[in-house]
């Protein structure tokens, strides 16, 4: 079906890359991207791209940082503003995260200038949020809410590097529910 990549004890990111940043996150997150190479080396650049900014933010919240360097290698615009404003709510509420996050359904298109677009789901049903000052992890029940629907726009850097441009997100996407 596509591609598996479990977290191990820390988790580290491909960063073999010039300048990418390494990401390395604790053993109690793992994720699993669903999305197998295509083929195409501009699309297969923006799958690998978005993987490495999704696991970055996740570090942000993970390092308690809303200006954290390695989701602002990947994010730029509106949509470093819109994540920071995400991961300054977890610092504001001293929380991380936990659990399991299943990434699948993508769709790229690329553009003839720069640019591209893509759209995946999430499901969110065994990731949680923990509580940093009691260690207490909040389980939720698994319903429609627990899927997410992403709409990012990308261009591509000096760098090679596909940065997120805009992102919008919507909870209990029909298209994202099994």
């Amino acid at each position: 079906m596509g591609t598996t990549s479990p977290s191990a004890s820390p988790t580290e990111s491909e960063s073999s890359k010039t300048g990418r940043p390494k990401i390395a996150l604790p053993a109690d997150l793992s994720y699993s991207f669903e999305w197998t190479k295509s083929g195409d080396q501009v699309k297969d650049a923006i799958l690998a791209d978005a993987e490495q900014s999704i696991k970055a933010v996740d570090l942000a919240i993970v390092n308690q940082d809303a200006l954290d360097k390695a989701y602002l290698y990947y994010y730029e615009g509106e949509a470093a503003a819109g994540t920071q404003k995400f991961i300054q709510n977890y610092v504001d509420q001293k929380a991380g995260i936990t659990g399991r996050y299943r990434f699948y359904a993508p769709e790229v298109a690329v553009g003839e200038d720069g640019t591209a677009s893509f759209t995946y789901c999430e499901d969110q049903g065994r990731a949680y949020v923990k509580y940093l000052e009691t260690n207490k992890v909040r389980r939720t029940e698994v319903s429609a809410q627990s899927y997410v629907i992403y709409h990012t726009s990308l261009k591509k850097n000096g760098e090679g590097v596909w940065e997120i441009q805009k992102i919008a997100s919507q909870s209990g996407s029909a298209k994202c529910r099994p």
